[in-house]
């Protein structure tokens, strides 16, 4: 067994600590109960130990604090449900104390059953340790996704005097806890552990809380470049291996080339298994992606290559509250096609931006042009989960903004200077967008000169506040040569007399076609749908057997052909690829169609059918999304086909019970045809 952390193992001897300047109190965040503005964190231990049998942490952590005022009352901190705490102590900072790294250590148990060891204890430091005293404290709800600790202080704390409040507790297993444990049960095996130790880690440089995460399981690491392995389960690790053996020490010095060194030592990638919730998660030295997508090439390089870009848009510098990602997101994307464009040209970079702005444009006609979430700057009310903002306006319209301020000054690789001197001005630290676009007009003085930042419809304060589209887009036309062929099969089928579309079509390989390609011409045929349906019989005809054959990234947009149009006689993949996909993104979309149209009995058979090996969040969007009309009968377009009759008495109130649970129905916004990672 291997234990992985997300962090650098400690070197043998380490260098002094740098003490960083000092900082302003954090922006307020609406989605945090924290009282984070009052405090300044110099250190973090953290000690974990994996029990595997309860699907439980034990957890210590030690937070080594300064008051940014005399005599705080209290410490408040964001908690969850899912996390059990069994006591806070106060113990000044030892007189030496300086402002040093993020510290780890990781314990796991051998195989079998045992007793719940005792709470770990986190080493100490050697010599005479100041006495610890116990401090009160409560748990009080705050939103439905976490909850919030008010641990009380001793009266007597002068501001800028350090001190170490330590917290001890368990964690279980609970969807998408921070701190807590996610159990991912693999297709082909159940979580287990081979062998016991503690691992300990430690970060030279200060990490945002939300890329703190840590993964166990059955893993084996390959290497694949002077700085990277992956990590991956045996049955996995030969194919991860051959996809991405050299490629990632390319993509890593082509960003270096371009914004300045990789700060984070290692860079390797562990594969979880497609329960997964998320695609990918931009984790500092480890990211973590979604095994599914191994069997798009393309996907994977964009996938990866996106992570790669978060190591300097996101993890060294971040965006200081929940509503405004795109400084991260955006960012990133625009690092990444600045990646793609040096590595594979212009032409394929183009391609995946149309596609994406495709899929912008989408999302933007389901939620409408003055739907509030189509800001950069997004107001997030109180109590409004930030997963819900995480859509393609954060990626694609942040990066249209990006995009227009490197118009501006002309020159790409100008302006890939200034994002290299905004990152080490901003390394380590957490912005709001005026940092960035005061450093902008800063670095080119003569665009400030001629108030760029207030040309009439494309006010800088509009591209952040206004609802709806981009204002302005990139131009990809060097992308021509991989678009056309896309633009025309697709206007064959949908211009052209059938008969004469079927002969046309017949004569273009579309097996031939990149990954991209193929999913632009299926996403526009999404967006005619319903077709005629002897178009559709035609489609299938053509295409069936062939896109069946092919990644998941297009077998499912095919599948949505076939529901959206209710074509019967496909049904039976549709059944065949929700029994084989556990993610996200490759059953939501698909659940939300079924649901939408003639189809939910026979997506509440196949979900029973499925549900025991989903991830919880999972299982939850996908109950909710059932829930939606439970009660009212959907008469089917015609005759159902005997696959369809095996579930109508689902829709009973035991039916309604069991997909609701203790839980109502989401209010939030469907995103059907929407696939982001992080």
């Amino acid at each position: 067994m291997a234990a992985q952390c997300c962090c650098r193992q400690a070197p043998g001897a380490e260098a002094a600590p740098v003490r960083p300047p000092p900082e302003p109190p954090p922006a307020l965040d609406v989605a945090s109960a924290s009282s984070a503005q009052l405090f300044r964190l110099r250190h973090l231990q953290l000690g974990l130990e994996l029990r595997p049998e309860a699907r439980e942490l034990a957890g210590c952590l030690v937070l080594e604090l300064c008051a940014l005022r005399p005599a705080p009352r209290a410490l408040v901190l964001d908690a969850h449900p899912a996390l059990r705490l069994h006591s806070a102590a106060f113990r000044r900072a030892p007189a030496a104390a300086a402002e040093t790294p993020c510290a780890f250590a990781f314990s796991a148990p051998g195989p079998g059953p045992a007793p719940p060891p005792p709470l770990p204890a986190f080493p100490e430091a050697p010599g005479s340790e100041p006495a610890c005293c116990p401090l009160a404290f409560r748990v009080d709800p705050f939103t439905d996704y976490g909850s919030s600790l008010t641990v009380t202080l001793p009266p007597e704390l002068q501001a800028h005097q350090p001190f170490q409040v330590i917290l001890r507790y368990t964690s279980t297993d609970a969807p998408a806890a921070p701190s807590g444990v996610q159990v991912l049960m693999s297709a082909t095996r159940s979580a287990y552990m081979e062998e016991e130790g503690v691992f300990h880690f430690h970060m030279e440089h200060p990490v945002p809380a939300y890329l703190v995460a840590l993964v166990a399981g059955d893993l084996k690491p390959a290497d694949i470049g002077p700085r990277s392995r992956v990590w991956a389960e045996p049955c996995l690790l030969p194919t991860a291996t051959s996809k991405l053996s050299g490629a990632v020490e390319q993509w890593l010095s082509a960003a270096e080339r371009l914004y300045g060194p990789y700060m984070w030592g290692r860079y390797d990638i562990v594969f979880l298994p497609p329960s997964f919730p998320i695609v990918a998660m931009e984790n500092p030295c480890l990211t973590f992606i979604i095994s599914s997508i191994l069997e798009s090439d393309e996907f994977l390089v964009i996938d990866v290559i996106h992570e790669v870009a978060h190591s300097w848009f996101g993890n060294a510098v971040t965006n200081a509250t929940w509503e405004e990602m795109w400084l991260s997101e955006g960012l990133a994307t625009y690092a990444q096609r600045r990646i793609t464009t040096e590595t594979y040209g212009a032409a394929f970079t183009c391609l995946e931006t149309a596609f994406r702005l495709d899929a912008l444009h989408r999302q933007m006609k389901l939620l409408g042009e003055d739907s509030p979430v189509s800001k950069l700057q997004v107001k997030l009310e109180p109590g409004v989960n930030p997963s819900h903002l995480m859509n393609l306006f954060t990626y694609e319209k942040g990066y249209c903004f990006v995009y227009y301020l490197s118009q501006l000054c002309g020159d790409p690789q100008r302006f890939d200077d200034f994002l290299r001197a905004y990152v080490e001005k901003y390394k380590f630290t957490s912005v709001v967008a005026q940092d960035l676009l005061d450093s902008f007009l800063s670095f080119f003085p003569e665009l400030k000169e001629q108030s760029v930042d207030c040309r009439a419809g494309l006010e800088f304060e509009r591209w952040l506040n206004a609802t709806g589209p981009p204002l302005a887009e990139p131009d990809l036309s060097q992308g021509s040569s991989l678009t056309r062929p896309v633009e025309a099969l697709f206007q064959l089928w949908t211009a052209e007399p059938l008969d004469q579309a079927a002969a046309s079509a017949s004569a273009i390989d579309i097996s031939k076609w990149r990954t991209f390609q193929t999913a632009l011409f299926l996403d526009r045929l999404l967006d005619g749908s319903p077709l005629p349906q002897e178009v559709v019989m035609s489609l299938s005809k053509c295409y069936s057997s062939l896109l069946d054959s092919m990644n998941a990234e297009i077998r499912i947009r095919w599948l949505q052909i076939v529901v959206r149009n209710d074509y019967y006689p496909d049904l039976h993949r549709v059944r065949r690829f929700l029994e084989s996909q556990m993610s996200r993104m490759y059953t939501i979309p698909l659940y939300e169609d079924l649901c939408t149209g003639a189809l939910k009995s026979f997506a509440l058979e196949v979900f029973y059918q499925t549900q025991g090996r989903l991830h919880p969040n999972l299982r939850r969007a996908i109950q909710q999304i059932l829930s939606q009309g439970l009660g009212s009968s959907t008469e089917p377009a015609s005759e159902p086909s005997t696959e369809l009759g095996k579930a109508e008495a689902d829709t009973d109130s035991d039916a309604q019970a069991l997909l609701l649970g203790d839980e109502a129905p989401s209010s939030a916004i469907s995103l059907r045809d929407v696939n982001v990672s992080a």
